[in-house]
Formats: structure tokens, sequence, C-alpha cells
């Protein structure tokens, strides 16, 4: 930047040009970069956080309409075939895992079921983990905006307040008309920077405690389908 540029940045604004928009206009490369690309970074987190709002509530309602069909009565076979013809999730795909396993196992004729329990504990394991990698995606995109998200505004504030002493000592003027912009420019980047990482952090805290009461849940259900089947298996045995 020479020093004409620096002069004419540092020209006094009237109270018009101190809106958003203008002193976003007015900021330096750098500084607009910075506020461009927490912009974008704020506009993906509440693309992830709304997707992830309307997964949990879906994932929460097949959880509950799983376990009443689980728990009314119906025989494991008859809900079984209703939900193996079609793609399940969460609970309902533990299910699926843990019996495909166990047909598998009695239709091979095998005599020993020493090793079914392990196997189907083992099938369980990696579909609760399979699920819950499911939950926990772009979940590293929310930590990373809510951490990284500040640093970067500062960084356009510390390069914006550069700028303004450079300004400043280009035109040897120290009157708030020429100081105010400048550091109003600067701030603005902090601004948007913690505009981007309040709420991923805030929502990225919410989906992880989400993510462990639905695991925790998943858990639950394997260790007493578990102990079902293993009740089935010593009754074969």
């Amino acid at each position: 930047m020479n020093p004409g540029d620096v002069a004419q940045a540092a020209l006094p604004l009237t109270s018009s040009d101190l809106s958003l928009f203008a002193l976003f206009w007015q900021a330096h490369w750098v500084v607009k970069s910075v506020m461009l690309g927490l912009l974008v970074a704020s506009v993906w987190v509440w693309a992830i956080v709304i997707d992830k709002l309307m997964l949990f509530g879906r994932t929460r309602k097949a959880m509950d309409r799983f376990e009443q069909a689980f728990w009314s009565g119906q025989s494991l076979e008859e809900l079984y075939g209703s939900l193996s013809s079609r793609p399940v999730h969460s609970m309902a795909a533990l299910f699926v895992a843990a019996m495909r396993e166990w047909k598998r196992s009695f239709e091979s004729k095998s005599r020993t079921f020493a090793g079914l329990q392990t196997r189907i504990e083992k099938v369980m394991d990696v579909t609760i983990a399979r699920e819950i990698e499911r939950l926990e995606r772009r979940l590293l995109v929310l930590a990373t905006v809510g951490s990284a998200g500040p640093f970067i505004g500062l960084f356009g504030t510390v390069w914006g307040i550069m700028t303004s002493f450079q300004s400043i000592a280009a035109s040897k003027n120290t009157s708030l008309a020429v100081v105010a912009p400048g550091i109003a420019e600067a701030l603005f980047a902090t601004a948007i920077g913690l505009i981007a990482a309040i709420p991923a952090t805030i929502f990225y805290n919410k989906f992880v405690s989400e993510v462990n009461k639905q695991a925790q849940r998943l858990e639950g259900f394997a260790d007493e389908f578990a102990a079902i089947l293993s009740r089935q298996i010593d009754e074969r045995a």
C-alpha cells in the first residue's frame, strides 16, 4: 500500500459511512477476506445445526417407534421380516444386524453355539460404532469454527488496526474522525468471528451431549437384546 492510498483511506467518514456495509467495503482486502470467510463459516455452521436438529429428532422418534414395536409382544421373526426389507438406522439397525447374524448361524445348520453369543455382541458393537459415527458426522466443523473463529476474527482486527495506524501516520492527523472508522472496521472482523463461533460452540456441546445420550440408549438396548438371545441360545444348546 503506497502513501497515497493510505492517505486516501484515512479521509474522514461521515456518519452515513459508518454502516456495516460501508465498514466492510472500506476495509483492507485482507480484513475483507477474513470477514467473508467467517460469514461463509457462519452459514455453514447454521446449515449443519439445522441438519443435525432434524437428524436427532428423526432418530429419537425412530427409537421410540421401534421400542414400542419391540416390546409390544410381536415375535422377533415378524419384526425382523418387516425391518430387514428396507434401510434402517439407529436401534432398528442394531436389531436387524443381530438377528441377521442369529439367522445366518442357524441356517448354516451349525450345532456349535459357543461363539454365537460373542459374534452377536461383536456385530452389535460394530453397528453401534457405525451409528455413532453417523450422528457425529460434521460435528468437527462446529468444533473447529467454535475454537478458531474468534482467533481468525482477531487476526482481521489486528490487521485492520495496523492499517489504521498507517493511515494516521500518512495523514498526520490523530483526530477521532480519522481513527474511529479504521478501528470500527477492525473490530467488525472480531464481531463476525464471535457471531460464527458462539452458535458453533453452543450447538457443538448440545450435539455431543445428544450423541452420548443416544449412544447410551443403543448400548442399553444391545445389552437387553443380547440377554434375550443368550437365553434362547441356552435353550437350544
